[in-house]
């Protein structure tokens, strides 16, 4: 059975982006749960927040991650909450090995503010102790992935490198992978 690679970690750390590119260099099938979510409701993400609130969002989220559980050899990248639900975290475990991506909060803060309109968590006056908080919010759940990334400063294809180097050495081990 081959395991889910599982990109957990805050918005802004290179999620999409760089489980893009790992799913084409493992040559598996890359999965991002918000377009999953934004496929089977018809709306964005933002529409989402704003019309029926986060609680419709973490219930969509839940039931994608409950779909993508049962499921082998994908790579997967979670919306930042994702893992804030423990039954969301003991599923992706379950089937996965878990990559949580880590940048500084002024590098989270640079990257999401060229996104602002489609990061619905950060209101238009964001600031680093905002985003700081909320990492300390969810560090205890990202604290649980089997591999931690710092992306800080990084371009996608040298993440991309890091985590295949984290996987052969931690979890294929040198013949495999």
């Amino acid at each position: 059975m081959e395991k889910n690679i599982v990109l957990i970690g805050f918005m802004g750390t290179g999620k999409t982006a760089v489980g893009t590119r790992l799913a084409q260099r493992m040559g598996r099938e890359f999965v991002d749960t918000d377009k999953e979510i934004e496929r089977i409701t018809g709306m964005t993400i933002r529409d989402i927040f704003y019309k029926s609130g986060e609680t419709r969002f973490r219930s969509e989220e839940s039931l994608v991650v409950k779909r993508l559980a049962d499921r082998t050899g994908l790579v997967i990248a979670t919306g930042g909450g994702a893992v804030i639900n423990p039954e969301n975290l003991e599923l992706l475990k379950r089937n996965g090995i878990l990559v949580c991506l880590e940048a500084d909060p002024e590098d989270i803060l640079r990257r999401v503010s060229k996104k602002k309109n489609t990061r619905p968590l950060l209101g238009k006056n964001v600031t680093v102790d905002d985003i700081r908080r909320m990492l300390q919010e969810r560090e205890e759940y990202y604290r649980q992935a089997d591999i931690h990334i710092d992306t800080s400063g990084l371009e996608p294809d040298e993440i991309v490198k890091k985590i295949m180097q984290k996987l052969n050495e931690e979890v294929y081990g040198p013949t495999e992978g």
